[in-house]
């Protein structure tokens, strides 16, 4: 008998689940997108297009507080991608060109331990980590969480890279003299460098959108954007509130954009 080919799209009720699906995942995300250029106080009546609310981010009454905390948000993003980058990369590449050791698959489980863990739990044990040992929550708290959390979305795309790359490479390198140490820098580093440019900037925006752990590890009157919306939203959603919530959203799809077509140049290469 010939084989067909399963399409998925063939089944009774795809369509519409797929269009319920999308709603309730973005229907929410438009509302806001859209309500953040209303000329209105109100948060539910149209009164007109206007982009009263985002000169208001930058010029309002709340707008260093929103600065202050973009501002934290950013350098710990910035850094914690980083150095969880750098770790991931090193961390790849003993686990892909390292061989086969005693350890090995308990090590790749510890890695990708943050992404299996609820993130609740995360910052739970984060917390009490950092209060047995008498670390004084602040930034610094904040960006060693980050780090440590980060570190698996870097790994994933890094390492999904390097087992792309044929070991002949290096081998090939090796035998016109070069060191292992140059046959990674020279050879291997460049070849790797559309993934590690993937996992950097995944991390970047998972650090930069965190709000879980973040909310349990910062100190007092240290904030980042994500728990400044959320202190502000307690209070009630107001305007300014959406805008700032659209930017960020904005800023985060241009991101996994980027990531995504350098993933998908990773793939042609």
């Amino acid at each position: 008998m010939r084989s067909q080919t399963l399409n998925i799209r063939n089944y009774t009720g795809f369509a519409s689940m797929t269009v319920v699906c999308l709603l309730i995942l973005y229907l929410p995300l438009a509302v806001v997108a859209v309500y953040s250029f209303n000329a209105s106080q109100s948060i539910v009546a149209w009164e007109g297009f206007s982009f009263r609310w985002y000169v208001d981010v930058f010029t309002g009454l709340e707008s260093e507080k929103f600065k202050l905390a973009a501002r934290n948000s950013f350098v710990i993003a910035l850094t914690a991608a980083t150095v969880s980058t750098m770790i991931a990369t090193l961390a790849a590449t003993g686990m892909t060109r390292g061989g086969r050791f005693r350890g090995r698959t308990l090590s790749f489980g510890l890695i990708s331990l943050p992404l299996m863990v609820p993130e609740i739990v995360t910052a739970v044990a984060t917390l009490i980590f950092f209060n047995t040992i008498g670390f004084e929550r602040g930034l610094l708290t904040i960006l060693l969480a980050h780090i440590a959390f980060c570190i698996p979305f870097a790994y994933l795309p890094i390492a999904a890279r390097m087992q792309g790359i044929e070991e002949t490479y290096e081998q090939a390198a090796q035998d016109l003299y070069a060191t292992k140490r140059q046959a990674f820098t020279k050879i291997l580093l460049p070849l790797m460098m559309p993934g590690i440019i993937s996992g950097f900037l995944l991390a970047f925006i998972i650090s930069l959108d965190d709000f879980i752990i973040t909310n349990f590890v910062k100190g007092a009157g240290v904030e980042t954007l994500p728990t400044a919306i959320f202190g502000a939203v307690k209070q009630g959603i107001k305007p300014n509130i959406m805008a700032i919530s659209t930017m960020l959203l904005g800023f985060s799809i241009v991101m996994v954009t980027i990531s995504y077509f350098v993933s998908k140049k990773d793939d042609e290469v």
